[in-house]
This record gives structure tokens, C-alpha cells and sequence, in this order.
């Protein structure tokens, strides 16, 4: 009986911890990985800012000796396993600069492309090579610690770019092979 209440005692605390972190429910990530980071900090914003965490369950879910499984699935056996969130959601247009934190273990990157009409976020096709074309592509932060197109961002890194938005329906994305499959993406909404 002890047994099974410390069981009960361990996974509300454990849940509650989850919950706080941001990551696992689909919630925004605390704060403090917002538009900054442990190891940059990224600028103040040209005209609107949108603060985009991005963040992945890395060794925690597969170990540190066993390679995510090939399976054909969207992320890790299915399960969504990578975020890619961002806030506001909705902003005004113009010029806005996209502030990413990379808070998980893996390399991210974020790229901006118009939504299309009819489709939502999640929905583009896949090319064999695990990523969706960037056709149309508006800007991308993917340099480490820096503006624009790079390597892709650093574990504990920021990266930006500033963008000139009409109004409509755009997906922030990130398009390193597998990552879009496994959830990394958000709609973003800009209006007059």
C-alpha cells in the first residue's frame, strides 16, 4: 500500500513538473527561453516581434546509445515527440522579426512560408529526403547566435530574422530532414 501511494505521490509530482517545463502539453515554454538563450541573446525586434520556442525530447526518450527508429511514422513511433511553438500567433503587418530559442537537444531551424488557401499547418507534402520544399520561402533563422540562413540553430541557441509580412496565413516550420513529419511547425496570422 506505502508502495503504491509513493507511486501516486512520484507521478502527480511528475506530471505537475511537466506541465511547469512548457514542453510536454502543448504549452509555451517558460519565459526565460523566450527570445533569449544560455548561450545569445537575440535582438530587440524590427516592428513585431513573435517568440518561437523550439524544442525536442533528444536522449531523453530514445537513450543515449539508441538512434530514433525508421519506421515511417511521424516522430518517434508515432508520437510527436518535437514542438515548434510560437506567440503571439497573430500579428500585425509589416515588417516582424521571428526571435527562435532552440530549447532541446537537437539542431532546429525555422523557416517562413505563406500558408495556402484551404490547408493548414502540418499538411505540406514530404519529400523522400524528410523535408518539404521551402519554394516561396519569405526568411529562415537557422544561424547560430546570428540573422538568417546558417547550420541550423545550436542546442541552447537563438537565431533570428526579420520579415516583411502582408497580411494572410503563414507556417513557421522547421525543415531539417524528420523534424516537420514530427510536429515541428505552427501557424502564424497576420492582419491589417
Amino acid at each position: 500500500m506505502a508502495v503504491a501511494a509513493a507511486a501516486l505521490v512520484l507521478g502527480i509530482a511528475t506530471t505537475g513538473l511537466m506541465a511547469a517545463s512548457g514542453g510536454a502539453f502543448h504549452r509555451t515554454a517558460p519565459a526565460s527561453w523566450r527570445a533569449r538563450s544560455e548561450q545569445c541573446t537575440a535582438p530587440a525586434a524590427t516592428g513585431s516581434a513573435v517568440d518561437v520556442t523550439v524544442w525536442d525530447m533528444g536522449r531523453m526518450m530514445r537513450g543515449p546509445n539508441r538512434p530514433a527508429p525508421d519506421d515511417g511514422l511521424p516522430g518517434w513511433h508515432g508520437m510527436r515527440m518535437m514542438r515548434l511553438v510560437a506567440r503571439p500567433a497573430t500579428v500585425q503587418a509589416g515588417q516582424v522579426t521571428v526571435r527562435v530559442v532552440n530549447a532541446g537537444t537537437l539542431t532546429h531551424e525555422v523557416i517562413v512560408l505563406p500558408l495556402p488557401a484551404g490547408r493548414a499547418a502540418g499538411e505540406r507534402a514530404i519529400g523522400s529526403d524528410g523535408r518539404v520544399s521551402e519554394a516561396g520561402s519569405l526568411g529562415e533563422a537557422s544561424r547560430t547566435c546570428g540573422s538568417g540562413a546558417g547550420e541550423g540553430i545550436a542546442s541552447g541557441a537563438a537565431s533570428w530574422t526579420t520579415v516583411t509580412l502582408r497580411p494572410g496565413r503563414y507556417e513557421l516550420l522547421c525543415n531539417v530532414p524528420g523534424h516537420y513529419a514530427a510536429g515541428m511547425y505552427a501557424e502564424l496570422d497576420v492582419r491589417r
